[in-house]
């Protein structure tokens, strides 16, 4: 199922900001032929998937690809050649992998660093604070690029919680922007999903990853 009414909502939300947004089809159990289908009336969108199980299976080189789960370093060496950009790096361990990975293709990655700004156990993502020093950390490594930051805020009905969270989020994204370096480019706010998206745009987003938006609700 392909929800085209919000589709068009959708894009009239991110008209009336004001500013370049990148959108991403986030296509999580849809199938093949749902994706093909939702691609081919909105071709500027890009796909995002969580698993990368999933992303080998759906794979069509005709679309652009991001990863946006939780990435286990053992799976890197899967979707390395497939994606442009990583949204989940928030460790060392998995820096070195995709590291390892991209210099064996002859590529550099470019990655987003995960910032879990709800301090829930449950999600992946480093501390706000940490966040700076995490990519300075970073510029030793010649085939990772960062080129912005990325959360996941939790779902929640409190509406201030949310603005509260968002507004830390993007002095996360302002502070990270002062960082220079041969490695670094900070230029994507990666949040906002489906249920709150228009407050990440109120708040500085110009990267949205919509599922149940533009599918439905998975099955």
């Amino acid at each position: 199922m392909i929800l085209y009414d919000n589709l068009e909502r959708l894009r009239e939300d991110v008209k009336a900001c004001g500013r370049d947004i990148t959108l991403v089809a986030a296509c999580k159990t849809r199938t093949r032929e749902t994706v093909a289908e939702f691609m081919n009336s909105a071709p500027d969108f890009v796909l995002g998937e969580n698993r990368v199980q999933e992303l080998i299976e759906k794979y069509d080189e005709q679309y652009r690809w991001h990863f946006i789960g939780r990435l286990q370093t053992n799976k890197v060496k899967y979707i390395i050649d497939k994606v442009e950009l990583i949204h989940s790096l928030d460790r060392t361990e998995l820096a070195a992998e995709i590291e390892k990975q991209a210099a064996k293709r002859g590529k550099v990655q470019d990655c987003l660093v995960e910032v879990n700004m709800g301090a829930e156990e449950s999600k992946g993502g480093i501390e706000p604070d940490r966040v700076n020093g995490f990519i300075e950390s970073l510029k030793g490594y010649a085939h990772i690029k960062v080129l912005g930051i990325m959360s996941v805020l939790p779902k929640s009905d409190d509406e201030e919680l949310l603005h509260r969270l968002y507004d830390g989020l993007y002095e996360v994204y302002e502070r990270a922007k002062i960082l220079n370096g041969a490695n670094v480019d900070i230029k994507y706010l990666s949040a906002g999903m489906s249920g709150d998206y228009k407050i990440a745009l109120g708040h500085g987003a110009n990267m949205l990853r919509l599922g149940s938006l533009l599918f439905g609700q998975r099955q």
